[in-house]
């Protein structure tokens, strides 16, 4: 009983102290407030000032079903909008359908999309073109969370303030680099956003001097990324880049070009150094678009076109040497399409010839005759495994062999490596392999907790024993935790 009763005066002192913290931050900060003992927000508004913070509605308690809010953010003239998220709990989607944050270039959704956040994953800080910002928050009618805390401030690019990037640049000629060059690695966790305008009958001629971002093969962490016109939108997208090998020019196809770098919250590397001009029109061939310059695993992914062709040159090895040596009867026998035939014979019954006619006649894998079940907890799993994900099983196909291949949509990865990860606008996917048909169990359409294997071609490996759980949101929490334990 006296234990009780400590434990309840403790969570007591806890909340007090915490309403105290809370109090004594936003104290003569602008936020929406009612009272002087803890800020309210409210479902939008008008936020005007050098500083202040902006949430969601309710913020800490859970935001409201079905409900549109919208902040409009103004800073003093001649200054960008700085906007850092210190807390983030929506609901999580792979694609971010249902409850989700809008964060745009200016007071419109017409104008450039800074991004669009949802789940539990805290987004970087984001940085506008002028002095002004919209946050818009959506959600529907099913689950929800505690919703966002942000913080914003007004802050003057390229001026002794090496954490602060992005801006309109308007000269016919000047410099686009990353916070801290030359001195120190670029931050990690920021966005930055340059919109370069030249005159009208001109265009824009981008020259890397030094450039040194995060390596990935698909650009997935730290890039930097140009779009012909003022707008974010992959169909203006002229290229994608990161790595270390510097890019060659790019030249955009209008007076106005935009520039945008991403850095994650994890690895940061020395950055980039980049000069512009003007140019006349049609002086030079604009950049085509879709370049990546990417890290080591380019010559990973430069394998896979002479694995692909290997099951198309079976017909054509067939038929040339059909007509090399003119007799088709006695060539049939060598290719593979013989062992397929046993299929439909009812020798699958038979206990004893299964071990030698597995690969020809079943194609079941000799690991299958596992029990299907797990042979891990979460975290034993967690530590033997080289890769952890959470995704939505979006594709269930039959494989060679008698094995499956699965695609999933990505919703959080905490150990991926070597794994490929493709990415399709805005949506990361991974191909699994599973030599046992049977086993695990899986549903189309179904989120879960995965780990496995990676093979050779960079696709997950999932045995009858590897780990598999259906998702739920609270997964996150645990699965963030046991990443923090040494294993």
């Amino acid at each position: 009983m006296r234990i009780s009763v400590l434990r309840n005066m403790e969570r007591l002192t806890a909340v007090w102290s915490l309403g105290i913290l809370l109090s004594l931050s936003f104290e003569g900060v602008l936020c929406q407030t009612t009272n002087h003992t803890r800020p309210v927000f409210n479902c939008g508004g008008d936020l005007d000032g050098d500083s202040g913070f902006v949430g969601s509605e309710g913020f800490p308690s859970f935001y409201k079903p079905n409900s549109k809010c919208t902040w409009y953010i103004t800073v003093p003239e001649g200054n960008v909008v700085m906007l850092s998220f210190r807390i983030f709990d929506l609901e999580a989607d792979p694609v971010c359908r249902y409850d989700f944050v809008d964060v745009y270039n200016g007071h419109s959704n017409m104008v450039q999309k800074l991004g669009r956040f949802c789940g539990t994953f805290r987004p970087g800080a984001l940085i506008s073109t002028s002095n002004t910002m919209m946050v818009e928050m959506v959600s529907d009618s099913g689950t929800g969370g505690r919703g966002f805390l942000a913080h914003f401030s007004g802050g003057k690019p390229h001026v002794d303030e090496h954490q602060f990037c992005g801006g309109k640049l308007t000269k016919s000629q000047g410099t686009v680099k990353t916070p801290n060059w030359p001195e120190k690695n670029y931050p990690a966790g920021i966005s930055c956003s340059w919109l370069i305008t030249v005159e009208p009958e001109m265009v824009i001629e981008v020259k890397f001097d030094k450039f040194d971002l995060e390596s990935d093969t698909y650009c997935r962490f730290d890039y930097v990324a140009f779009f012909n016109g003022g707008e974010k939108d992959d169909s203006r997208r002229i290229g994608k880049y990161c790595g270390d090998t510097v890019p060659q020019n790019i030249i955009s196809n209008s007076n106005v070009l935009l520039v945008q770098f991403v850095s994650d919250l994890s690895v940061t590397s020395d950055g980039f150094m980049a000069a512009y001009t003007s140019i006349p029109r049609g002086l030079r061939t604009p950049t085509a678009g879709g370049d990546i310059a990417s890290g080591p695993r380019v010559s990973s992914t430069a394998t896979r076109p002479s694995l692909t062709p290997v099951k198309s040159v079976k017909p054509v090895v067939f038929t040339t040497e059909a007509t090399t040596t003119t007799t088709t009867t006695t060539e049939q026998p060598k290719p593979r399409p013989k062992p397929v035939r046993p299929i439909k014979p009812v020798r699958l019954p038979v206990s004893k010839p299964e071990p030698d006619e597995s690969r020809p006649a079943t194609g079941m894998d000799p690991m299958c005759a596992k029990a299907c079940r797990r042979d891990g907890t979460i975290k034993t799993s967690f530590c033997v495994s080289e890769f952890v994900i959470t995704g939505k099983m979006t594709a269930l196909t039959p494989g060679p062999s008698g094995s499956r291949q699965a695609t999933v949509s990505l919703i959080k990865a905490y150990k991926t490596g070597s794994l490929t990860i493709t990415q399709a606008g805005e949506t990361m996917s991974v191909k699994l392999v599973m030599p046992c048909k049977t086993c695990p169990l899986l549903r189309r359409g179904q989120n879960y907790i995965l780990m496995g294997h990676v093979d050779e071609e960079g696709h997950g490996v999932l045995t009858p024993g590897s780990f598999t759980a259906l998702y739920k949101a609270q997964h996150h929490k645990i699965l963030t935790n046991i990443n923090k334990l040494p294993c």
